[in-house]
């Protein structure tokens, strides 16, 4: 697996655009993309289509900063 860093913002009634940035483990792109539309969904209750992804990035095992995404990628 491989560690991305997904940034990007999401519509929010009360403040407005959130911005966020998270690390998640996957094997390309495509699914972490997938995997980070579920979980923010999810999480805050939202459409696909109200949530911005701006850019997907591979990152080096030392710039992760997530526990569990270093276990994932067998840090």
């Amino acid at each position: 697996m491989k560690a991305f860093r997904v940034t990007g913002s999401y519509a929010d009634a009360r403040y407005g655009k959130q911005p966020f940035s998270v690390e998640m483990a996957a094997e390309d792109e495509a699914a972490v993309k997938e995997k980070a539309l579920s979980t923010i969904g999810s999480k805050h209750k939202l459409k696909r289509w109200q949530i911005d992804i701006a850019e997907i990035s591979e990152i080096s095992g030392d710039q992760v900063t997530n526990q569990i995404v270093k276990y994932q990628i067998g840090e």
